[in-house]
């Protein structure tokens, strides 16, 4: 006869983890130019996922900057860490079972595929958002004085002006500038098509 008291002190594995839970979580990463959206678009497809029932947290590139990354600036190595130390936070949220919606620019296109590496090690769902604002746009919108700051010569290094952004070339969705219930629409689809909604809300939920 088992004894179940002798697995008291024993480590989860992730398998039984999984298990017990019935579900397992994911990573959605935004990127895309500053101004793009990505901050307004993930506090939206949270709010929705809280709303439906899922377990949702959202890391935000200004945050994530104040407290995680506070030691970090603006170049190319700083840049690449901030990134790794993000996608190690949202890896080892996600496989607790949290939809994790990272946005951050995340310039370089080797930086976000380690970052997909990451949780394909452990098998969980990366969702890559490409959040696809003409530049134009971004400066029209200029949210935080960024691009203005740019061109008087205040804010170096500034991606997409002086700084490099290296654009997907093959993101899992792709978001043009559109109504944001549509775009939070189209996150949540991305999501239910890899199963991930499903899980979450339970074995007898609708998607």
């Amino acid at each position: 006869m088992e004894n179940p008291a002798s697995d008291l002190g024993r480590p989860l594995s992730r398998e039984e983890r999984r298990s017990l839970l019935g579900y397992t979580g994911a990573t959605v990463w935004f990127t895309g130019l500053p101004g793009a959206g990505k901050t307004t678009l993930s506090a939206a497809v949270e709010r929705a996922l809280i709303s439906e029932g899922c377990t949702a947290y959202r890391l935000d590139g200004d945050e994530v900057r104040r407290h995680l990354c506070s030691d970090l600036g603006f170049d190319h190595a700083s840049r690449t860490e901030n990134v790794r130390r993000v996608a190690n936070v949202a890896r080892v949220l996600s496989d607790a079972g949290v939809i994790v919606l990272v946005a951050l620019i995340s310039p370089y296109a080797a930086d976000r595929e380690q970052a997909h590496r990451l949780h394909d090690d452990i098998g969980v769902p990366f969702i890559e958002v490409f959040v696809d604002t003409p530049v134009e746009v971004c400066r029209s919108r200029d949210p935080k004085g960024l691009y203005a700051g740019a061109r008087r010569g205040d804010v170096k290094r500034m991606t997409g002006v002086n700084d490099p952004y290296e654009a997907p070339e093959h993101p899992h969705l792709r978001i043009a500038p559109q109504l944001l219930a549509d775009s939070v629409k189209d996150v949540l689809e991305a999501l239910a098509q890899v199963g991930v909604r499903h899980r979450a809300l339970g074995a007898g939920a609708s998607a």
